[in-house]
């Protein structure tokens, strides 16, 4: 069994790796207010960013869902993790060595984690692979497949292109050499396992690398070559294993990233050899599916790269499709999800209906780079695609096609937009605007009744009840190690406080304070905190923060932002982690002295003044309580009423200066 990973290396691995490069390797991320940086969110859909990363922090939270920590539990979440695998692969990506209690690192390297042995296995199939294809004679009709294609060796070196044997055991007997188990092997795809034991899972064919999008390769498409090769299939592509999900994997992401964030543009094409061609004639942004249609998944790692946010001027996402009826098809199946993008779509048919590739090998890279930036709208190819079903020579053909067209109208986003349609659409079947009108809205008014209808239907409609979790988000709770005690998810262990109520002014206020405790320490002089206690903040939650930070020693002069926010949480009730994670987070609504970098001094003083204002006056009144009813008891003490009321003056005169103060 794995040894636990010493505490100090943890530590460690937290703080050599940057939060900011971690995240943007899945989500583009801009500027949100000084030190803080914002993007959509990786674990909801959203259409307007709310996860935001304070990188001097080292911390992460999104403020739609309420996901939120540190960067060993973003690769948690992102990647599916354990915290030791989390570990490890940060570890592995800064060149770290890693030491273990109980005896060090477990033998055949267990303690890699089956994700990072199965990368590994695939990193290692990949190299061999692209070596049999330069170096193995039989190999020769690969080279000549994509000599024909106008791809050179520098190109298949490019794409990680390679050659699986036909012999169909070489590849299984390499990687056991290299010391992968048999099961490592089958349960990653690379292997399958028969009668006389294992045999490669491609044989004969050209395969092409599928990496995920930190460029780690994952699976692998393999395109049929041998006339006499037993699977007629054209093309074999990884079936889905631990760490190879094709709903949510698009070939040549890793490397068309920087292009789709920089140009917020992405060009979706069908097929391997089409990305490459499309790279190779300068269109960077482009991308493909393995082996499946385009879908929700993969538009919801789109739209994270190319910042496709409704506030924003819109993005812009290209699809590519074959002339013929498949791809007809398949472009009014990416029609029907236009309403997930905030961005413009369009599509991108060449004559004849020759792919990216064909067209560049007929007519070079200026007629691909052309093909993309002609490029229709999606919604005219869609009406088009439609209309051109019927005869509209003749009247019935005309009125069919309106009714057919009418539903693509009235589904348009913009709905100041559809006038304009309206008339476009009219003039391309040709009848009378008013006609075209009154379609679109009969459209309306069907898709109003079958919403309601669905509506009803639905199991806990206008009850408030079945709320699930936001589309697209992971289920809570991820598997531990053996030795490792899983941590619950923020909701649990917020779950025993109640959330603090923003709209109450004082609630606010203590929640800034706290805000800038965690983010900007130096701020604050041991005086500030003496002066404040516990029983100052209102919320049970922000009691309990405050608490941490005592707990903590208090803000200490040297120490990194990033580990005073962590000794803070690890100082903190469990129920209030979630909390001060969001709060180290969390934008600060002030100015930012030009010299320091911190927030000015007169707003930090308004915050000091305002939470122990309200202390102050609490106290007042608890006080003067007291009196009224010592007042009224016969029994009193005169002492202690005494002490009372020379208290309650120390109070009021204490509040009297720090209202001279505010003032």
């Amino acid at each position: 069994m794995a040894g636990r990973i010493k505490a100090e290396d943890v530590a460690l691995v937290k703080e050599r790796s940057s939060i900011e490069d971690v995240v943007r390797e899945h989500v583009t991320l801009r500027p949100a207010g000084p030190g803080s940086m914002k993007g959509l969110c990786p674990f909801h859909d959203e259409k307007t960013p709310s996860f935001n990363i304070r990188p001097t922090v080292g911390a992460w939270h999104c403020f739609g869902c309420g996901e939120g920590g540190d960067v060993i539990s973003f690769v948690q979440k992102v990647e599916h993790l354990t915290f030791s695998e989390s570990v490890e692969r940060l570890a592995q990506k800064l060149g770290m060595e890693l030491h273990y209690e109980e005896g060090g690192r477990p033998r055949d390297g267990e303690s890699l984690g089956r994700r990072s042995r199965l990368l590994e296995a695939h990193r290692a199939a990949q190299e061999f692979y692209h070596h049999a294809l330069l170096n193995s004679p039989e190999a020769r009709i690969g080279r000549d497949f994509l000599r024909e294609r106008g791809f050179d060796s520098e190109a298949a070196k490019r794409f990680g292109v390679g050659f699986a044997p036909r012999g169909g055991e070489e590849l299984s007997r390499h990687l056991r050499s290299k010391g992968f188990t048999d099961d490592e092997l089958t349960i990653g795809g690379l292997s399958g396992r028969g009668s006389r034991g294992l045999y490669d899972r491609f044989r004969g064919r050209l395969v092409w690398p599928i990496r995920d999008i930190t460029g780690d390769t994952v699976g692998f498409g393999a395109r049929r070559l041998f006339d006499d090769d037993r699977i007629a299939a054209k093309y074999l592509n990884t079936s889905e294993t631990p760490i190879y999900k094709k709903s949510t994997v698009l070939y040549g992401l890793d490397l068309a990233k920087k292009s789709i964030a920089g140009d917020r543009k992405a060009v979706v094409v069908e097929g391997y050899t089409d990305v490459m061609a499309c790279h190779l004639a300068g269109i960077e942004g482009a991308v493909a599916t393995c082996g499946t249609a385009f879908g929700v998944d993969h538009i919801k790692v789109l739209r994270r790269i190319m910042r496709d946010e409704a506030d924003l001027a819109p993005a812009r996402v290209v699809f590519t499709f074959d002339g013929d009826a498949a791809g007809q098809k398949a472009a009014m199946k990416a029609f029907g999800e236009d309403q997930r993008w905030a961005s413009q779509s369009f599509v991108a048919v060449a004559d004849g209906g020759m792919d990216p590739c064909e067209l560049r090998i007929a007519k070079g890279d200026d007629a691909v780079r052309h093909l993309v930036d002609d490029a229709v709208p999606m919604f005219e190819f869609a009406v088009r695609t439609t209309i051109a079903r019927f005869d509209l020579s003749t009247a019935e053909g005309r009125v069919q096609g309106m009714r057919a067209a009418a539903p693509i109208v009235n589904s348009i986003r913009d709905s100041s937009m559809r006038p304009e349609y309206i008339r476009t659409v009219a003039g391309w079947i040709g009848v009378e605007v008013e006609q075209v009108q009154a379609e679109v809205s009969r459209a309306q008014r069907l898709a109003a009744r079958d919403a309601k209808a669905d509506g009803d239907a639905r199991p806990g409609a206008g009850t408030g009840g079945g709320a699930g979790q936001a589309p697209g988000h992971p289920q809570r709770g991820q598997r531990a190690d053996a030795d490792m005690v899983p941590e619950p998810s923020f909701e649990e262990a917020r779950a025993a406080l109640p959330a603090p109520d923003l709209r109450d002014p004082v609630v606010f206020a203590e929640r800034q304070l706290l805000q800038t405790l965690l983010q900007y320490p130096d701020s604050f002089e041991p005086a500030d905190i003496d002066s404040l206690d516990a029983e100052a903040f209102t919320a049970p939650a922000h009691r309990a923060v405050f608490d941490g930070i005592r707990a903590a020693g208090g803000p200490r002069r040297g120490l990194s932002t990033q580990a005073w926010a962590d000794t803070v949480a690890e100082a903190a009730p469990l129920s209030v982690r979630g909390l001060v994670s969001e709060l180290a987070v969390a934008p600060l609504p002030t100015r930012f002295d030009k010299a320091t970098g911190l927030p000015e001094r007169r707003y930090v003083d308004a915050l000091l003044v305002r939470v122990q204002e309200v202390s102050l006056t609490r106290k007042i009144g608890d006080a003067m309580s007291a009196m009224r009813r010592m007042a009224a008891d016969p029994h009193t003490d005169p002492a202690q009423a005494r002490d009372l009321s020379g208290e309650l003056q120390d109070l009021q005169r204490e509040l009297a200066r720090l209202r001279d103060r505010a003032s």
